[in-house]
C-alpha cells in the first residue's frame, strides 16, 4: 500500500498534481506614498502646486485598478465542474486493485466489561439509526424474482437517497473520535511537557480521512435543512460524550471506534454487493467525483463503485488501528503505526494486533527506517 507524504525530502506526489487550482485573492498593499515617513510638503508650496494634482490623479487611478482587480480575483468556492488538486498534508492510503478486494467483514468478541459496554453502545446506536431511517435489511427469499422497485417497496434494499443518507450520517459521526482523541492527547503532551509517542498523528489522520469521505459523498447531493439539524444535534451530543469518556478511559474509546468501524465496513460491503447486483441503477455508471479521483489517486475513468471500494478499505484500516490501539497502554506504549501501517493483506483479514504483535511490528518498521537511512548516507 502506497502513501503520499513527505519522507526524507522526497515528495511522493505526481508533478501534475502538485499545484492547487483554487483561485486565490491577490494581496492588497499600501502605497509607498501612504506609508512614507517623510514630512508632508506644506500647502501652497511650489512642489504641491506642480506635483499635487498629478499625484492625486495617480492615487485615483491606482485605487480604481485595485478595486477592479479585487472584483476579478475575489476568493470564492470553486464551481462544481472545477477540479481541486494538490498534495495532502497528512498520510492517506492509495490502494492497489488487490488490496481493495482483500477486505473481510470481521468482528472482535467483547470479553471485558468495558469492551462489552462499548459494543452494546455501538449496537444501540445502530438500532436507533436503523429505526429512524426505516432500514430493515430483510433477507431476500430464496428464488425470488422481484424487481428493484418491489425489493425497495418491501424493505429489502435501499434506494440511492437512502444509501446517501446513511453514509452521510455515518461519516459525520465517524469524523469526531479522531479529532477529539488527537486534541486531548495534544493538550496532554503540552501540559505534561513530554512526547506523545506518535498517537496524535494517527488520530488526526483518521479524522481527516473520515472528513474526506464526507466531502466526497456531499458532491452527490445537497442535504436538506432538517438533515443538517439532525447532524448538528447528534454531533454535539456525541462530541461531548466521547470527550469526557476519553478523559476517563482512552482504551474504551478506541474499542468503541473499532466496533463502530466494524459496522462501517459491513455497511459499505452491503452497498457494494447491491451496486454490483444492479440494485442501485442510479449509481451503475456514475463517474467518481473529482475530489475522490485526486485524493485516492484513482484512474480518470473511475466510477462511484471504485470510490466505495476505497472508502471501505479506509474503514478497514480504522477498524484495525483502533482495535490495536485499544490493546495497548495509552500512557506507556508507542503507537506502532506512527511511521508505517501494514498492508491490506494484514488489515483486511486480521482484526487487530495484540500488544506483543504491535511491539514486534514497530521494531520491524524501525529496522527498515534505519536501513533506509544507511542507504541514503552511502
Amino acid at each position: 500500500m502506497l502513501r503520499t507524504t513527505l519522507l526524507a525530502g522526497v515528495r511522493l506526489v505526481p508533478a501534475h498534481r502538485a499545484a492547487c487550482s483554487v483561485p486565490l485573492a491577490r494581496p492588497q498593499y499600501f502605497s509607498r506614498v501612504w506609508m512614507s515617513t517623510r514630512k508632508p510638503v506644506g500647502r501652497g508650496t511650489r512642489f504641491d502646486l506642480l506635483v499635487g494634482p498629478r499625484l492625486l490623479l495617480l492615487r485615483r487611478t491606482v485605487l480604481r485598478r485595485r478595486m477592479k482587480a479585487r472584483s476579478q480575483h475575489r476568493l470564492s468556492a470553486p464551481s462544481p465542474s472545477s477540479r481541486v488538486e494538490g498534495d495532502w498534508v497528512l498520510f492517506h492510503p492509495v490502494y492497489s486493485a488487490e488490496e481493495l478486494k482483500a477486505v473481510e467483514v470481521l468482528h472482535r468478541e467483547a470479553t471485558t466489561i468495558p469492551d462489552k459496554l462499548a459494543y452494546r453502545l455501538v449496537r444501540f446506536a445502530r438500532w436507533g439509526f436503523d429505526f429512524v431511517s426505516r432500514y430493515k435489511h430483510r433477507p431476500i427469499p430464496p428464488g425470488s424474482n422481484m424487481s428493484v422497485k418491489e425489493l425497495r417497496e418491501g424493505g429489502y434494499i435501499l434506494d440511492e437517497r437512502g444509501w446517501l443518507s446513511r453514509i452521510l450520517f455515518l461519516e459525520t459521526i465517524a469524523g469526531v473520535p479522531g479529532m477529539v482523541a488527537g486534541m486531548l492527547r495534544h493538550l496532554q503532551s503540552i501540559r505534561l511537557m513530554r512526547r506523545d509517542n506518535g498517537w496524535i498523528h494517527t488520530c488526526l489522520q483518521e479524522a481527516e480521512n473520515e472528513r474526506m469521505h464526507l466531502m466526497t459523498f456531499m458532491t452527490l447531493r445537497d442535504s436538506p435543512l432538517w438533515f443538517r439539524a439532525l447532524i448538528l444535534g447528534a454531533q454535539g451530543v456525541f462530541f461531548n460524550m466521547f470527550f469526557f469518556t476519553y478523559l476517563i478511559s482512552p482504551r474504551t474509546c478506541h474499542r468503541f471506534v473499532g466496533y463502530l468501524e466494524e459496522e462501517a465496513v459491513l455497511t459499505y460491503t452491503r452497498c457494494i454487493e447491491e451496486l454490483e447486483r444492479g440494485w442501485i441503477p442510479e449509481w451503475a455508471d456514475k463517474p467518481a467525483p473529482e475530489i475522490a479521483i485526486d485524493y485516492w489517486r484513482l484512474r480518470k475513468d473511475a466510477t462511484l463503485l471504485d470510490v466505495i471500494y476505497a472508502v471501505r478499505s479506509d474503514e478497514t484500516t480504522h477498524r484495525f488501528v483502533n482495535h490495536s490501539l485499544a490493546n495497548l497502554v495509552p500512557d506507556q506504549d508507542v503507537n506502532p503505526f506512527a511511521l508505517q501501517e501494514p498492508g491490506m493483506d494484514v488489515k483486511g483479514g486480521k482484526i487487530a494486533f495484540d500488544r506483543k504483535e504491535s511491539e514486534e511490528y514497530m521494531r520491524g518498521v524501525q529496522k527498515l527506517v534505519r536501513e533506509g537511512k544507511a542507504k541514503i548516507e552511502e
